[in-house]
């Protein structure tokens, strides 16, 4: 495991477009399709990262409040399957069934996507709002492994003050957790 920060990308950034397979339904997917009239959070997550463990069941619950409230999440693995097999797509899809994931959990095989977003560790988010620019990047909350519950703190204050129409707070803390495996 190589621990990382992750890069910041700027506030304001159009979010960059993807068509990536979706492991549960086996579909392929855009993201404007799947764009909300509210916020759309990306995370750039994996199977096997103990920093991704830590949060999973939170980030299943915060996602089924917040879907509720219109907002959109879409998952992405952009690790190298070859050299971790249990992050690829048939893994992917037996952990997001087992976890109860309800939003997309697709692969970026080629690893373009992680790169326009400039995702560099797992988890890794990005809030867009309603026009798909970027409002908040980084952490899901200050937890780590062994050092307290993840509460996803951090991610819910952006998304409320989306909710309420306001500006999220530009005081934000990159994720910190394993290196996206490249190949």
């Amino acid at each position: 495991m190589s621990l990382v920060q992750s890069k910041m990308m700027d506030l304001g950034t159009i979010a960059p477009s993807f068509t990536l397979p979706d492991t549960i339904t086996g579909n392929t997917i855009t993201l404007s399709e799947l764009t909300s009239d509210v916020a759309t959070v990306i995370a750039f997550i994996c199977n096997h990262c103990p920093f991704v463990h830590h949060i999973n069941t939170k980030l299943v619950e915060v996602a089924n409040h917040y879907q509720r409230k219109g907002i959109q999440f879409i998952a992405i693995s952009s690790n190298d399957a070859e050299y971790y097999p249990q992050d690829g797509p048939e893994m992917m899809k037996r952990v997001a069934n087992e976890l109860g994931y309800n939003f997309p959990y697709v692969y970026d095989e080629n690893q373009e996507v992680a790169k326009a977003y400039q995702a560099e560790c797992t988890p890794d988010f990005f809030v867009f709002d309603s026009k798909l620019l970027l409002a908040y990047r980084g952490r899901f909350d200050a937890t780590r492994p062994h050092m307290g519950t993840a509460t996803g703190k951090e991610l819910i204050q952006a998304l409320e003050s989306l909710i309420k129409g306001e500006n999220v707070s530009e005081v934000q803390y990159p994720s910190i957790g394993c290196s996206i495996k490249w190949k």
